[in-house]
């Protein structure tokens, strides 16, 4: 395929999931073979780096690239969203260190895109042919293996000791359906970790405006009514296990990790034909498994 870029500029504001500032991003067209460049323009000489997984430095609820005093967190939804709508070439203007979380998805992102209109350039994309499989895992039991493939497509297994999530599956053979399929499937999280994440600083911006928050676990009336304070919400009654919002999809969460490893994996920098089956995907073996693929392309390109 040829390289593409955006027709026009878009900007979009909203506030950091882990951090809970306003933060806005313009996505620029950009020249062939620059890449998805990310530039911070609140910081001295606005610093920008293409998305590339050596820039990779912390996963937890999120991937953040980082180089030096450079960071950006929370790039997942936007990236995932440029890759299937095979925008290869754009510059990520951001005025602080996180991407908005917006409603939590990446359907923000694509109308944005859309809005922007595509620009087809005349120099070829960057393709990574998958000719023989390629397996990768490690030993909490999540593993990615590259198939050959006509397109690109994906496929995920997630699998939680929960008794409302339990094992759920989602797959995407159609780059073309990512929009109406994927796009709009949430982040989410259990109720259970949401005091643990705000003692260490993170979700300062989460609500159930941007998240699916899952309760499957009792806890009394009284620290529910607590925690419906923090994500500032009516209590909800601790006695009834479930969803705490209306889901777009049966299979959300998968169909929200589905979105999270097409993020992740365009940190190749490169696009690729073939099938991703992960299980127990990730930020973190998301990234590690995006890392040791670009080794091997790198030296059998």
């Amino acid at each position: 395929m040829n390289q593409q870029t955006l027709q026009h500029s878009v900007t979009r504001c909203g506030k950091g999931l882990h951090t809970g500032a306003q933060v806005t991003v313009t996505l620029s067209g950009a020249d062939e073979n620059s890449g998805i460049r990310i530039c911070r323009t609140d910081l001295p000489d606005r610093p920008a780096f293409e998305a590339l997984a050596q820039y990779v430095g912390k996963t937890n609820r999120g991937t953040v690239l980082v180089n030096g005093k450079w960071r950006v967190s929370t790039v997942e939804h936007l990236l995932a969203a440029l890759y299937a709508l095979q925008i290869t070439n754009c510059l990520i203007e951001v005025d602080g260190p996180e991407i908005p979380i917006l409603n939590g998805s990446a359907q923000p992102w694509v109308e944005a895109i859309m809005e922007a209109g595509v620009q087809p350039q005349t120099a070829m994309a960057k393709e990574w042919v998958i000719t023989q499989p390629i397996r990768l895992a490690n030993a909490q039991g999540s593993s990615i293996v590259l198939t050959p493939a006509p397109n690109y497509e994906v496929s995920v297994m997630v699998d939680y000791p929960s008794v409302i999530v339990k094992r759920q599956k989602a797959e995407l053979n159609d780059l073309n359906d990512f929009a109406t399929q994927i796009a709009p499937a949430r982040t989410f999280c259990f109720l259970r970790e949401i005091v643990p994440l705000l003692c260490v600083g993170l979700i300062k911006g989460g609500d159930l405006d941007n998240a699916v928050v899952i309760y499957d676990r009792h806890i009394p009336q009284w620290l529910m009514t607590l925690i419906c304070r923090l994500i500032h919400r009516p209590p909800f009654n601790a006695h009834h296990l479930g969803y705490l919002v209306d889901l777009h999809y049966a299979n959300e969460p998968a169909r929200h990790k589905l979105l999270d490893v097409i993020g992740d994996m365009s940190l190749l920098g490169v696009r690729i034909r073939g099938h991703i089956q992960v299980t127990r995907p990730g930020h973190g073996f998301n990234t590690f498994a995006c890392q040791r693929l670009l080794e091997q392309y790198m030296n059998n390109p």
